[in-house]
């Protein structure tokens, strides 16, 4: 199993505590209680290696189709204002990340990246309609080769407390390049132009990178 650079740091330092936890009941002599602590600490230290898990995927680069940045649940399929950057209704679709998903973002289609914007704010569940304005997110906006704009926002969750984004204003991206990651927890909407044929449904589970959401062939 890989492990996706933005959790080395993380699980150093949870390592380092398991063994200092772990090392200092042992000192006790108390054979119940270490065997308490290493059976509660030791799934807590898994948990921590698998979520920064990186799996290896082959990615088929299909430029008129939008794949899911994310792996997780469709929990949003509607039409909306989006009010960042378009200022006018898209068809918005939703993808909710657990815990126990993959949590690295890819990018939904080929293009030139015009816009970017962090915001700061609240980390309510991603699950709900209003972490989309609310929430702590990261706005990315990616122009394809015909002109049409597609919005990814990374939205943090209840647990999630740090967005990474990887690609800056003006870079060339694929389908093949990473999007980003977000740490526990998550969303990411994705904003279409009315009318965008979509493949998937709501509540389906969707694998990032791989799962087509829409095509925009005209």
């Amino acid at each position: 199993m890989r492990i996706h650079k933005e959790g080395f740091l993380v699980i150093a330092v949870a390592f380092i505590l398991w063994l200092i936890i772990n090392g200092l009941v042992a000192m006790t002599g108390e054979l119940y209680f270490r065997c308490f602590t290493f059976l509660a600490s030791t799934p807590l230290m898994i948990f921590v290696i698998r979520f920064f898990r990186y799996p290896r995927r082959s990615i088929n680069l299909r430029p008129t189709s939008v794949y899911s940045p994310a792996d997780g649940q469709v929990v949003a399929i509607e039409e909306t204002v989006e009010s960042e950057y378009f200022n006018d209704l898209r068809l918005q679709v939703s993808v909710f990340m657990s815990v126990n998903n993959v949590h690295v973002n890819w990018i939904p289609v080929p293009g030139i990246v015009k816009y970017f914007k962090h915001h700061n704010g609240h980390f309510m569940a991603a699950y709900l309609p209003k972490s989309s304005t609310d929430n702590e997110r990261a706005t990315t906006v990616i122009e394809m080769a015909d002109g049409t704009e597609i919005l990814v926002r990374q939205i943090a969750g209840a647990v999630a407390k740090r967005i990474i984004t990887y690609p800056r204003v003006n870079s060339k991206v694929s389908q093949q390049n990473e999007l980003g990651f977000i740490r526990f927890g998550s969303r990411v909407d994705l904003f279409l132009p009315v009318g965008t044929k979509v493949y998937v449904d709501l509540c389906q589970l969707v694998t990032g990178s791989q799962t087509v959401i829409a095509d925009l062939k005209n």
